[in-house]
């Protein structure tokens, strides 16, 4: 007789069946002899099964041979099982919002993915976003509580100790796997926006937690966190944590390596102007990729563009009432430079390269006046002698300031400097290798408010403005779970745009009104599903998901 396994209490057990003497009724009669259980996917020996040769000897004439690996015998045992476990007692929990995201793994191969990488784990991990996503303000050891009232992959409780072990189990091969999986799942030729953003932290514990630019104006050490988000779908392709100290424009060359490895076919990067660099430019053209990058207009080959036609800009023929910018283009060679890595020759020559120019009236409105009021403030902290030593390189900027024992304090302003400090507001730049028209370029570049708002959904929904955790595995393992739930979320957001559907409702309204929907469970019966409105099924369908039934 093979072995087989049995849930009971929650833990499964392993039995095979021993041939018994009945002296009563004169015969052999097969009785079960447990020898063990399945502990996280592993075979663990009972005591009777250690101390007793014949047992192991039954055993092994039960196809549980103990000279096989853990990995074989559990291929065994399971291998055996011809139908799903029967649920052992009866069970009601709400299920409207995680039959949702079964049904978006299964659409964007997130399960099958992660089962890939992680067979052991997979549901446990699934489960613990479920969590996250669900349960913004909840920390993990809060699962338990979710989890005795919600359907989940995982299907019981995991323990804080559990979830401790879980986390370090995600290590940086097993993280790249999955991302190389997942990016074969986008789109070619798609447009790809490529931003960065700080985590603020208290640990002393961690590395790459170092001083840098706040882009949050928090005045702690940090984390900084970059994310490379699809135009066509809204969803991230790849995520990378970076040390605090390293600024955006040190990063493109790992990036470009890093997508390389993934395989994401014929992308194009959109970036914003804090990763232009000369070096970088000629890095994309190295490795021929298509690009959409911001500019400052104080580069001189740039204001010099703008100085030969700052007089053409604002005539009606530029306009366009689309964008509500003016606009120019220019067909400008690129001075390209690459270093042989194996020879160390310098290769010089010229690339085509296309530079968009634009003024936005209301912005230089606007900024002029922001610039007017500032030296008004300025000039009545000189004219009462209450100056401020944070602002006296302004005060010699843009003003000259006279003191005469008859007259007092005489102030002028430097005309000339404030003129050349508001001449060119309201002007942005773009270029690209690409894209020719100014009008499609700004309309991809505006577009990078995607990943703003996925910055948004990692901070605030996902808890991730600051960290919690004391280790670096831990920390990598936390990360990565609150990357897969964001891919969740995003999805939902993008659907949710797409349909229109925030104009009734914010996300979480959303996940309230399915997550009453729940489901029965009882022993020998299959699973069903309590009432759904038709508002219920009319959600469903507009995230791209069929309802429940």
């Amino acid at each position: 007789m093979p072995g087989a396994t049995q849930i009971i209490g929650g833990r499964e057990y392993v039995y095979i069946y021993k041939s018994v003497w009945n002296k009563e009724k004169q015969r052999s009669e097969q009785k079960r002899q447990y020898i063990g259980r399945i502990v996280d996917g592993d075979f663990v020996p009972n005591k009777a099964y250690l101390l007793d040769p014949e047992l192991q000897k039954l055993a092994q004439e039960s196809n549980f041979s103990t000279t096989k690996s853990d990995k074989e015998v559990i291929q065994e045992i399971t291998s055996k099982k011809h139908s799903p476990i029967p649920f052992t007692c009866c069970k009601r929990s709400f299920a409207g919002t995680t039959y949702l995201f079964d049904k978006i793994g299964e659409i964007l191969g997130i399960e099958d993915d992660l089962k890939s990488c992680f067979p052991r784990r997979y549901k446990e991990m699934l489960s613990l976003a479920y969590f996250l996503a669900l349960e913004p303000t909840s920390p993990l050891y809060r699962f338990k509580r979710w989890s005795a009232s919600h359907d989940h992959p995982c299907g019981k409780d995991i323990p804080s100790q559990r979830s401790s072990e879980i986390l370090p189990m995600v290590t940086e091969s097993a993280k790249m796997e999955f991302l190389r999986s997942q990016a074969k799942r986008h789109p070619e030729n798609d447009f790809m926006f490529y931003d960065s953003t700080s985590i603020s932290s208290y640990s002393e514990q961690l590395k790459q937690v170092k001083y840098g630019k706040n882009k949050d104006g928090d005045k702690l050490a940090q984390l900084n966190l970059s994310l490379l988000l699809g135009r066509s779908t809204g969803l991230p392709a790849y995520y990378r944590k970076i040390p605090g100290n390293i600024t955006d424009v040190m990063t493109i060359k790992n990036l470009l390596a890093e997508v390389q490895y993934l395989d994401l076919k014929k992308i194009s990067l959109a970036m914003d102007r804090g990763y232009y660099s000369k070096k970088n430019i000629n890095e994309l053209f190295k490795y021929h990729y298509k690009f959409l990058v911001g500019a400052k207009i104080s580069l001189k080959f740039i204001e010099e563009k703008i100085e030969q036609d700052r007089s053409e800009f604002t005539k009606w023929e530029n306009y366009d009432s689309a964008t509500g910018l003016f606009m120019k283009s220019y067909t400008i060679n690129w001075e390209y430079e690459e270093t042989k890595a194996r020879s160390g020759e310098t290769v010089k020559g010229t690339r085509r390269m296309y530079l968009h120019i634009y003024f936005n009236e209301q912005k230089a409105i606007d900024a002029r006046r922001r610039f007017s009021k500032e030296l008004a403030i300025l000039e009545e902290e000189l004219r009462t002698g209450k100056r401020e030593k944070g602002h006296e390189k302004k005060y010699a900027t843009y003003f000259n300031v006279t003191k005469t024992p008859v007259r007092g304090i005489k102030i002028e302003l430097k005309q000339e400097k404030i003129d050349e400090k508001w001449k060119n507001y309201g002007y942005f730049a773009l270029l690209s290798n690409e894209v020719k028209d100014p009008a499609e370029a700004v309309n991809i570049y505006r577009s990078k408010d995607m990943i703003e708002k996925a910055f948004e959904n990692l901070k605030d929904r996902l808890n991730m403005r600051r960290t919690v955790v004391s280790s670096e595995e831990n920390m990598e393992g936390k990360l990565f779970l609150q990357y897969i739930a964001l891919i969740y979320l995003l999805y939902i957001k993008y659907a949710m745009d797409k349909a229109g559907l925030f104009k009734k409702y914010t996300m979480q309204e959303l996940f309230d009104e399915l997550d009453v929907i729940e489901i029965f469970k009882h022993p020998g019966k299959s699973a069903y599903y309590g009432e759904i409105t038709e508002k219920q099924r009319e959600l469903y369908v507009a995230l791209g998901v069929e309802p429940p039934t």
